[in-house]
């Protein structure tokens, strides 16, 4: 869920008085300092009526009415998937400190810690592919789709939107218009070359709660202030009116663009939404990474590929 803002590294943050020894956070800030946040049927067909033959008593041939258009049926043992999305796809600092770990990612990793969707699934990495990127906003995910299309897959996971919420200030927030704008011409995309490929979208995290989970946290705290998600994290520790309304505007706009996933991906036969199951997931402490307090760690992302799993197996769609 990095924030890759292409204007460069964020300014150096100085380091808060009080908490662990000087030389501890000058080790903290070296190492974390260039961290950001990198953090979407069928109708009724109706005969026309039709008039009596001419013999009297002769039945009149008809044809049979059309039945509705039935959807299509869900696969639930895809042989291949494609990941789109950002940093939690990416298993951004859940291995190492500021890098990707694809082999934990919830989507397509190996690690049998992690047991990912694909390994539940059966699928092999020969035909697993990973095109989120760490730092996307939705914007991108049109050009991740079009990659995945290549491939002909029989799943695509879209995990995407914390970045558009997570911007430097609530007034540089993704629009939810152009979000679901972006999130469409994805599907599109999707559709117009592999037609048949199955997209199951995750929902954004509760970003609120992961703010809960961590203001009272020294160490949570200070890393935040290197520029983790600054539009709900900033001044993790203020309890300000201002500091409220802030939050409570990034929340809502995070439940917006959920919204905004599921009524898409409702219009598409050939998707399933979550059902808001990942939004409501309530990460612990120790499900998140212990560098940056915010990204998925190990056991996170084993919590993300269970509700997946769950998901994708289904007979049918969440109500």
């Amino acid at each position: 869920m990095r924030d890759d803002t292409p204007s460069g590294p964020p300014p150096a943050v100085r380091a808060r008085r009080g908490g662990p020894p000087p030389a501890a956070w000058a080790a903290v800030a070296a190492t974390v300092a260039l961290l950001v946040f990198a953090v979407s049927c069928g109708g009724f067909g109706g005969g026309a009526p039709h008039s009596r033959g001419a013999s009297a008593g002769a039945r009149p041939s008809s044809p049979p009415s059309p039945s509705p258009s039935p959807s299509p049926s869900w696969e639930t043992g895809p042989d291949s998937l494609a990941a789109l999305g950002d940093s939690i796809t990416r298993a951004f600092d859940a291995c190492s400190l500021l890098d990707d770990c694809p082999e934990a990612s919830w989507a397509t990793g190996t690690s049998p810690e992690v047991d990912s969707l694909a390994r539940r699934l059966g699928i092999p990495a020969a035909t697993t592919w990973n095109h989120a990127r760490s730092g996307a906003l939705m914007a991108e995910l049109p050009a991740q789709a079009r990659k995945a299309a290549a491939h002909r897959p029989e799943l695509v996971t879209v995990l995407i939107g914390a970045n558009d919420a997570c911007r430097p200030t609530v007034e540089r927030m993704t629009p939810v218009e152009e979000f679901r704008a972006d999130f469409a011409e994805a599907l599109r995309t999707l559709r117009r070359a592999s037609p048949k490929t199955q997209v199951y979208v995750a929902g954004v995290p509760d970003l609120e709660r992961l703010w809960s989970l961590g203001r009272s946290h020294p160490v949570a705290a200070q890393v935040w202030q290197l520029g983790v998600c600054p539009s709900m994290l900033g001044g993790a520790q203020a309890s300000d009116t201002e500091a409220a309304e802030r939050r409570a505007k990034v929340s809502a706009r995070v439940r917006a663009y959920n919204a905004a996933l599921a009524d898409a991906c409702e219009r598409d036969t050939r998707c399933r939404h979550d059902g808001g199951a990942v939004h409501e997931y309530r990460f612990t402490a120790r499900e998140l990474s212990s560098w940056d307090w915010f990204h998925p760690g190990p056991e996170g992302q084993r919590a993300l590929a269970e509700i997946a799993h769950r998901q994708v197996t289904a007979a049918s769609p969440p109500a």
